[in-house]
């Protein structure tokens, strides 16, 4: 048979993260030792409390369909979360999903059509250009880069992108892949220009309780003009080492959370039922498990970014998430693949975020393991 494929799959490519970590699996299963760098995966074990919580959930019996927006337990813990955030989202404006990147899709595929515009702020973790091209829309870009990923002074570029004829700005801070937190006053300036050009955003906050301000990061959702314009994205994988549970959740105005909820249904149904009772657990009983997480990976950063100084590389600042960008002097893609292939060190080319010239670090791992990276880099020529 001549396969012929739809055109909103033909539009992506893969995913690079994925693919670099699918490589470092490959290279280990061969029985070579990689430091890998490249996987957003926090390397704690998920907080024993929350862990009981599953096994109790299944113990009683929650393992059917759970109601596809969420049970109203968590929702309610959620809501709650929300309010702690300067966030008025009601539980009936709320959808949990298994896992984030579904909440993602699923606001995507319910608000953009065919040539809609979507504005990206690079360095953009990889999936929010695949999933606009996937709804069909295009996609504007504003870099960063130049003010070390900073988005308070890049307003004047983004103020020169956005237009009448903008749908939607995705942010994201703590960001994935920079590490950057938007300012207040950044994220005024993106109010401004939503409400004066009349389009919606996404906060993706799924990075927000790894943070290493002094307060938590400002949400774009609780500014004034902001409540009826944002979606608010977050979910458990990365604040709760709970990646392979899959356990998401978005907060939305009423009409578009009815849109995306209908997406759902006919979709992946609901989030696992004893994964939800998890969930519950976890919003409301880790706040020291997720301290110590917190601290664990600031120290982490500041181990790496002395290490980098020592061998004469400034790396911009990050103020969250578990990541940061290592400028390189070549073709980051050719740069990623020697590292790996060479150094057997595992990292992302920051042109798979939009910005090329550096390579994505994760500080994910151990301190041990973080050294012996940057030793095998340095051994091989890479720094």
């Amino acid at each position: 048979m001549n396969w012929t494929f739809a055109d909103r799959v033909e539009r992506v490519e893969p995913s690079a993260t994925l693919a670099i970590s699918n490589a470092a699996a490959e290279l280990e299963a061969d029985g070579i030792d990689v430091v890998d760098l490249s996987v957003g995966e926090p390397d704690f074990p998920t907080p024993e409390n929350v862990v009981e919580a599953g096994k109790r959930a299944i113990d009683e019996g929650y393992t059917g369909y759970a109601p596809s927006d969420g049970i109203p337990e968590l929702k309610e813990a959620i809501a709650e979360k929300f309010d702690d955030d300067g966030l008025d989202y009601a539980t009936d404006e709320i959808i949990v999903t298994p896992g984030g990147k579904q909440a993602l899709f699923e606001t995507f595929m319910a608000l953009l059509d065919e040539g809609d515009e979507v504005v990206l702020l690079d360095p953009a973790w990889v999936s929010y250009e695949a999933m606009a091209k996937m709804a069909g829309a295009d996609i504007e870009r504003v870099d960063l880069s130049p003010h070390e990923f900073q988005l308070e002074p890049a307003l004047d570029e983004l103020a020169a992108t956005v237009s009448d004829d903008t749908d939607f700005l995705v942010t994201n801070s703590p960001s994935n892949p920079s590490g950057a937190v938007f300012s207040d006053a950044a994220l005024e300036g993106v109010r401004d220009l939503a409400v004066d050009h009349d389009f919606a955003a996404l906060a993706d906050e799924i990075y927000q309780r790894i943070a290493y301000t002094d307060e938590t990061p400002t949400s774009l959702g609780s500014l004034d003009g902001m409540d009826d314009r944002t979606v608010t994205l977050n979910g458990f994988s990365k604040a709760y080492s709970m990646t392979g549970w899959r356990l998401g959740y978005v907060g939305m105005p009423r009409p578009l959370r009815e849109q995306a909820s209908k997406i759902q249904s006919h979709s992946v149904s609901c989030a696992t039922h004893f994964v939800q009772r998890a969930g519950v657990e976890a919003l409301r009983n880790t706040e020291h498990a997720v301290a110590e997480m917190r601290s664990a990976f600031r120290e982490r950063r500041d181990m790496l970014l002395d290490l980098f100084a020592d061998h004469g590389k400034e790396v911009p600042f990050p103020d969250g998430a578990f990541y940061m960008m290592l400028p390189v002097d070549e073709d980051d893609q050719a740069w990623c693949e020697g590292a790996i292939e060479e150094a057997h060190v595992a990292t992302v080319p920051g042109s798979a975020f939009g910005t090329p010239g550096y390579a994505r670090l994760s500080y994910a791992a151990s301190e041990q393991r973080l050294r012996e990276g940057v030793d095998r880099l340095v051994e091989h020529g890479y720094l």
